[in-house]
């Protein structure tokens, strides 16, 4: 691949870094622990240790200098590991010690995040899967680095309401674990349909089956420089606006791709793939809300939202995939609502309720992301949320996803600050009507018919 750089282009480039707020949001990298299972769990969290310190060594050096190198921030440098659940079964013991090892790791090498303490569960889970699953709150309140994820649901098996009901007990007892912390065990974990394997982004990565041994993988951002890209275009018919969309996504995502052979090559490993998903911070200047109406949408949330991400996302592929031919994990457009100012502007204008979130999912990369919700709502309800985000999914043959922070002792007009990255959230209202019946029914919701694909 060619990367070389005309003037103009060069100074493109810089005038989206200096101005725009253009940025590589994640260096990850990938690592399998299969072969690390040992009789016991201090055993095997040694032998994770081992290995995550040994590939992942030269991470943070080879990224900082790719960025003295280039000039692109490189904003979180980021290990994703083989689900703990698959290395943990058969060894004797807690797995909040691999979890423990992880976190270790994850200090000494100077990464912000390593995700993985997962479970596959969407057609049932082994007796490790359930080990894991309700080790999670312990897991995820004792460590600062550790993410988590269950995949709960996929178009090919249907959704494991038994696993939803347990979910929605488990983010109750992660909220209460981290309380004094505005309940940030939460925001580490998220309940999935249809998760990917090569997902760079936290809080739901986890190194797939399927990945080489060791890779490395990159999640672009840059709202900033799409809100840029269509701010002349006032009047202009979306069609017009869509194509200036889709060369703006060439544009990041043609840094996001230099950026990730640079640090194969460095790092002598695999490059993966691109996720080339806006991203956006609860800084101003960074949102994807403030894209959305920059289309002429008074504020995110009034009729047409929906609409106008569908444009979005679609053109953000568009451009993206012109630009790069690894393109992969969840790609799209995000809207965590702590993570985006204009997002939590709408909820604490009343423009943004969860009916509207959950019908953006349909659209949207994740789901229902990073949003407070009172903290007396109930396990059943959550347990709804998560079901209801999971069928979207499911019927549409994408992935969905929730991450949901009921913070004990707040109500609806509440804010919680959860520091850096993760931002602040106002606490936003949810239905109240009893759903507990129909959760506690349990069982499985098939696969629809479209699943069977062959």
């Amino acid at each position: 691949m060619n990367f070389e750089f005309s003037d103009a282009r060069f100074l493109d480039v810089i005038r989206m870094i200096e101005d725009y707020r253009l940025d590589i949001r994640t260096v990850t990298m990938g690592i399998s622990l299969i072969g690390c299972t040992r009789p016991t769990m201090e055993a095997t969290a040694q032998a994770v240790y081992d290995r995550v310190m040994e590939r992942a060594r030269d991470l943070v050096p080879v990224c900082e200098g790719i960025e003295r190198e280039l000039g692109i921030p490189i904003v979180n440098k980021r290990i994703s590991v083989t689900p703990v659940a698959l290395v943990a079964a058969g060894a004797d013991g807690n797995p909040v010690e691999i979890a423990r090892a992880l976190d270790r790791a994850a200090g000494e090498l100077g990464v912000n995040f390593v995700g993985g303490y997962s479970a596959l569960v969407e057609k049932g889970g082994t007796t490790a899967d359930k080990k894991l699953i309700y080790s999670i709150p312990e897991a995820l309140s004792e460590t600062d680095n550790v993410c988590g994820s269950v995949n709960v649901a996929s178009s090919r098996a249907g959704i494991n309401m038994n696993a939803v009901a347990k979910m929605g007990e488990i983010v109750k007892e992660a909220a209460e674990a981290t309380a004094e912390r505005s309940s940030i065990a939460c925001a580490k974990l998220v309940v999935f349909a249809n998760a990917v394997g090569d997902n760079p982004f936290m809080a739901g990565a986890y190194h797939g089956i399927e990945e080489p041994d060791t890779v490395i993988s990159v999640g672009v951002s840059g709202p900033g420089v799409v809100d840029n890209a269509i701010a002349p275009l006032k009047g202009a018919r979306l069609n017009e606006v869509a194509e200036e969309i889709k060369k703006a996504a060439f544009k990041i995502t043609r840094a996001g791709q230099l950026v990730g052979t640079l640090a194969a090559e460095r790092l002598g490993v695999p490059f993966g793939i691109v996720d080339l998903s806006l991203a956006p911070t609860a800084e101003m200047g960074d949102s994807v809300a403030h894209v959305l109406e920059r289309m002429g949408l008074d504020q995110v949330g009034t009729h047409g939202t929906t609409a106008a991400l569908a444009l979005l996302n679609d053109a953000v592929k568009k451009g993206g995939m012109m630009a790069c031919s690894r393109v992969g994990g969840l790609s799209g457009s995000f809207i965590p609502v702590s993570e985006d100012k204009g997002m939590i502007d709408a909820v604490h204008s009343g423009a943004i309720s969860m009916d509207k979130l959950e019908a953006m999912t349909s659209i949207c990369s994740v789901g229902f992301d990073m949003i407070a919700i009172p903290g007396d709502t109930s396990a059943e309800l959550i347990a709804g949320m998560i079901a209801d985000e999971a069928a979207i999914g499911v019927m549409n043959h994408k992935t969905t996803a929730s991450r949901l922070i009921p913070v004990p002792g707040t109500k609806p007009g509440d804010e919680v600050n959860f520091g850096g990255l993760l931002g602040y959230a106002p606490v936003i209202p949810v239905n109240t009507v009893g759903n507990d019946e129909f959760i506690h029914r349990g069982g499985f919701i098939p696969a629809p018919v479209h699943g069977f694909r062959n």
